[in-house]
């Protein structure tokens, strides 16, 4: 007898669905998985033999072959395992056909016939609601996840034999577990409060949080850059609810979410090691998964000790950083992940940490140093916005008792200026546009300001894009002090922030023009 039953599949961000064809013919006994099963698909074999034994029905011992269509689909992970089974039940008649019919059924089974939680179950559950889906069977750990999807039934399952039994009528599927909706988002733990002097820090990560700014710091150690970044999330808007669907979907994907927290409602902050490849901070693999530049999408992306990271690594991220996706190519098809976030990074000013500290000299050569920061390409360095010289602190600025502004403080203007950035239908997130269209309002540069900017171009050697980042920050910079045209003063500020274009220049004090 032939049975099948609706399943999906997710590739990339994005779910397909698949039939879950079964057949259980005479003959010798035999469990064929066709369809492009990867090991994981296979495996379920035995997996659901044992579920089905252990959850009290009869397993055939007869031909049994499953089909994944369509066939030329990778079929990847063990969220087969509970539509094969209950395509296995239907067959041989222990399941009407009719139970099962309009209903997409997900999920892992342990051997006692526990249905364990997948990865994706939030892109199936947005992907499949418009595909006339009668309920969706899922464990009962993801139901949470897949209940933020308005008009998607969902049908939690905890064991083999409750979902049979749920779907035969003689009991009622449990209902959905709380926090379905999310957890509301909470007091950070960190706060610009903690934060003794680096006025002009914290001065640039504003500006980075109003206008989605890439941002360098370069100090030695100790001089707080790690805890300025780690509170750069907290002076960022919240999430929309549609922006913590895109976050919780990628999240999800990673299988990264828990029954708990079945919403993400805070931004992202990673901090990956050093020693992290190419694929862990892009995405990719075998299997496409995404990185850690989507895992920090619409939050912060802290690369501390830029230089140690490995070569290849950084230069995979310049096409992210440049255009807020990265794409991944496989010879099964190309997947997309969004990475649209705030990269800070983080680094020495030499290998000791102590280049023109006033206090302890440096050990380094010149030799060293050039190696040292030699390992960062230009190309790479031209995607910063802001370079931020972070130095060490005074005894008087450490013992101060008095505390800086609240993170609260900070951010309320950050929202201020995305609402004025938001208002002249111009993006608040770190997407390039032509530095044209970033001037006044109506998208030109006043005749004093173009000559500041002229003069900048071939005293700091700009590149093009580096004058549209220039120009970028400006527009910021007049939206943080509500004006509607970039002035002098705004283009001086931002053009302060080049002055460490390349790690190792001669500093220039903050907010100074650089000599333009």
């Amino acid at each position: 007898m032939l049975a099948r039953v609706r399943s999906a599949a997710v590739i990339g961000l994005d779910a397909v669905p698949v039939d879950v064809e079964v057949d259980v013919a005479a003959g010798l006994p035999a469990f064929a998985i066709v369809g492009l099963p990867d090991a994981a698909v296979r495996e379920a074999r035995e997996r659901v033999r044992a579920a089905i034994r252990n959850a009290g029905y009869d397993m055939p011992a007869r031909r049994v072959t499953v089909n994944l269509a369509p066939a030329d689909t990778r079929k990847v992970g063990p969220a087969f395992d509970l539509p094969i089974a209950l395509g296995i039940l239907t067959a041989t008649g222990q399941l009407p056909e009719t139970a099962v019919r309009g209903y997409v059924a997900v999920g892992e089974l342990s051997l006692d016939g526990t249905v364990r939680p997948v990865a994706g179950m939030l892109s199936i559950a947005q992907d499949l609601r418009s595909a006339g889906v009668r309920g969706l069977l899922v464990p009962e750990s993801n139901a949470p996840e897949a209940a933020i999807v308005c008009g998607t039934r969902v049908c939690p399952v905890a064991r083999l034999r409750d979902a049979v039994r749920a779907l035969c009528g003689e009991i009622p599927f449990p209902p959905v577990p709380p926090h379905a909706g999310g957890l509301p988002e909470t007091s950070p733990a960190v706060d610009f409060a903690d934060v003794r002097g680096q006025a002009h820090v914290r001065r640039g990560l504003e500006i980075a949080a109003a206008g989605g700014h890439n941002v360098m710091m370069v100090g030695p150690p100790g001089s707080g850059k790690t805890m300025l970044a780690r509170r750069l999330p907290t002076i960022l808007p919240p999430l929309s609810h549609d922006e913590a669907i895109q976050v919780t979907r990628i999240y999800s994907v990673a299988g990264h979410l828990t029954a708990r927290a079945a919403l993400v409602t805070t931004r992202p902050f990673r901090a990956p090691h050093h020693t992290a490849s190419a694929v862990a901070l892009v995405g990719g693999g075998a299997i496409p998964r995404p990185g850690e530049a989507s895992l920090a999408h619409l939050g912060v992306l802290f690369l501390d000790e830029l230089p140690e990271f490995r070569r290849d690594a950084l230069e995979a991220l310049r096409q992210p950083l440049e255009e807020g996706r990265a794409v991944i190519a496989r010879a099964q098809g190309t997947v997309t992940f969004p990475t649209r976030c705030v990269v800070v990074a983080a680094l020495n000013p030499c290998p000791c940490g102590y280049l023109g500290d006033a206090v302890t000299p440096c050990a380094c050569t010149a030799r060293q140093r050039a190696l040292y920061l030699s390992r960062i390409s230009g190309p790479l360095l031209d995607r910063i916005d802001l370079y931020l010289e972070v130095p060490r602190l005074t005894g008087a600025e450490l013992t101060a008792q008095h505390a800086g502004e609240s993170s609260e403080t900070i951010r309320a203007r950050v929202m201020r200026a995305r609402s004025r950035r938001c208002a002249a239908r111009r993006s608040a997130v770190s997407h390039p546009a032509p530095a044209g269209a970033l001037g006044g309002r109506d998208g030109r540069l006043d005749a004093a300001v173009t000559a500041l900017l002229r003069g900048a171009i071939d005293r700091l050697g700009l590149s093009a894009r580096g004058v549209e980042r220039v120009v970028r920050v400006a527009r910021t910079i007049a939206d943080l002090a509500e004006a509607d045209r970039i002035g002098a003063d705004h283009l001086a500020e931002a053009l302060s922030y080049r002055a460490l274009d390349r790690p190792g220049r001669a500093r220039v004090a903050p907010g100074a023009p650089s000599g333009v």
